[in-house]
């Protein structure tokens, strides 16, 4: 059953098989929109608006020359924003900041700094998913809450010195051209459906499948995950050690390897893509796949820690929507996300357990996984519980794999600004995307707390 479940056919077909009926209160009965939506379990779908960004009229002294941005307007609803470009190797040399008003209040926030990317989040060079051509450069998202109006800002700085002209002097500082066709992106991630029809639990979500009908797309996303929870699950429910060991001793062959313990920590708690709210249809089809996970890269979603944690699905969502919509990838960079209660969640679809090639660190992504924790840790303290399950959730997937935590391990770079493509890499298994390519990623404070989860996760595998 496993081995059919992998196939493509097999996924198609056992969605086939399992979906539900909705049930009518009779033949020919009318259905609302509310209730057809409580039967098919649907969630309510996000949008986004894209704005052209345009030199801003130099009225005001603190306007630097050849900034672009949007005044203050009306827009439709959103939480979260970010700024993308047309070409995704040009750098944005320079501030992006943005204001807000609060839906229902009116309030306007004050200017907030949103992280300039710079292509250190991508696929992979040589993957189709980077040589589409349809990628575009981006800053980071940024999560706002609720909100319908935005006033945006991107100011240059001053040029590298490859990028003065020749004979300038050092002290004219001329600024760096900004990158053709910035646009503002403004996210609205929509609703997802409460379980079983009810009001959900945020941040602990329902243990079975959710009544209703489960969309082919949802299906499939579900069914590469069939061994480890029923399909339509919001939750891959957590194992023992024991039982986890007994799990990865029958897929490696069963009795005759169980005098041998392996290494592994016990499977943590995971919330789904069914469980967090994400609209399948937003992503590509089919699943794409490395063939092992040696090492996690860790970094943090720059999104800032304005939020609860019982929002957290939606921030997901917001994110899941901003890489596809408006950077263009096939679904979510990231492999797994951590809030900061410790929930996981699961990230790019193609299976929990299974070698998922993730878009997460540039010129790394074959063969390893990328886990995000949601927040931005520059100068704020991670929590504790973020740490803790990023250490829960390593043991048990590098342990699914024979990596141990706490050691090394080489990877092949597929080129980036730190290492040349085809450079053998020696990097620990548990790194800071930082250590993959030129970054602040993952914040200066979470990458401090690496050491922790590689001796917790080492630990937890009982090694």
């Amino acid at each position: 059953m496993r081995g059919f479940l992998a196939s493509s056919i097999g996924v198609t077909a056992a969605a086939a098989l399992s979906l539900p009926l909705a049930l009518s209160s009779g033949a020919g009965a009318a259905t609302t929109p509310s209730a057809a939506r409580a039967l098919t379990a649907e969630a309510v779908p996000g949008s986004t608006e894209s704005l052209p960004l345009s030199v801003l009229p130099r009225d005001r002294s603190l306007r630097a020359p050849g900034e672009q941005g949007i005044t203050q307007r009306d827009v439709h609803p959103f939480s979260l924003v970010g700024v993308v470009w047309r070409d995704p190797a040009a750098a944005l040399e320079g501030r992006v900041q943005v204001r807000t008003r609060a839906t229902g209040t009116g309030r306007w926030s004050g200017w907030q700094e949103v992280e300039t990317h710079n292509g250190d989040h991508a696929p992979d060079p040589g993957t189709a998913e980077h040589d589409s051509g349809r990628l575009r450069g981006s800053t980071a998202p940024l999560w706002v809450g609720a909100s319908d109006g935005v006033e945006v800002r991107v100011r240059p700085e001053a040029a590298a010195p490859a990028h003065r002209a020749a004979g300038s002097a050092a002290n004219s500082a001329p600024q760096a051209p900004l990158p053709k066709g910035l646009r503002l992106e403004l996210v609205d991630p929509g609703e997802e459906p409460p379980p079983g029809g009810e009001t959900p639990t945020l941040g602990a979500p329902a243990e079975g499948p959710r009544s209703g009908v489960l969309t082919a797309e949802s299906a499939a996303a579900s069914a590469v995950n069939a061994d480890l929870a029923p399909l339509g699950a919001d939750v891959i429910p957590a194992l023992s050690k024991k039982q986890t060991e007994r799990d990865l001793i029958d897929a490696r062959g069963g009795e005759a390897d169980a005098k041998v313990r392996p290494y592994i920590g016990p499977r943590p708690r995971i919330v789904t893509r069914k469980g967090w709210g994400a609209d399948e249809k937003l992503r590509e089809r089919n699943f794409g796949y490395t063939s092992k996970v040696k090492a996690a890269f860790v970094h943090h979603s720059a999104t800032g820690n304005n939020y609860t944690c019982a929002q957290a699905p939606s921030v997901i969502r917001g994110i899941y929507r901003y890489h596809v919509k408006s950077l263009r990838w096939r679904d979510i960079g990231y492999n797994f996300l951590v809030d900061k209660c410790g929930n996981i969640y699961e990230g790019r679809a193609g299976g929990v357990a299974k070698p998922v090639m993730g878009a997460h660190t540039l010129g790394f992504n074959s063969n390893s996984m990328g886990v995000a924790v949601l927040g931005t840790f520059g100068s704020s303290k991670p929590p504790a519980a973020a740490v803790k399950a990023l250490a829960r959730l390593t043991a048990w997937k590098l342990g699914l794999y024979g990596v141990n935590p706490s050691g090394k391990t080489y990877l092949t770079s597929a080129g980036g600004n730190l290492y040349r493509k085809g450079k053998s890499v020696r990097l620990n298994a548990i790194s800071g995307h930082r250590d993959g390519f030129a970054t602040e990623c993952p914040g200066r404070r979470l990458y401090n707390k690496l050491g922790t989860a590689r001796s917790t996760s080492a630990s937890l595998q009982g090694r």
